[in-house]
């Protein structure tokens, strides 16, 4: 079931924008703290920690994509 819910998590992450995945976090969030069984419970914060996984990566790979100008305007990379 976990793996389901991590294969479900990559899908969604590849296919939304980070503004897309961190709505569903929140949605996520919001089911947590609403009424739910313990296994439910587990079940959403793995899935939470598996898009924040996800999401991080995506975020590294773009930053690693950025230049900044210099005052001559010679491109280098984003520290």
């Amino acid at each position: 079931m976990a793996e389901k819910m991590q294969t479900e998590a990559e899908a969604q992450t590849e296919e939304h924008t980070l503004e897309q995945v961190f709505e569903e976090l929140e949605e996520v969030l919001a089911r947590m703290e609403g009424e739910t069984s313990l296994e439910e419970s587990f079940q959403l914060y793995h899935k939470g920690m598996d898009m924040l996984k996800l999401c991080s990566e995506k975020i590294d790979k773009v930053e690693k994509q950025m230049l900044v100008l210099d005052e001559e305007g010679e491109p280098h990379e984003f520290l």
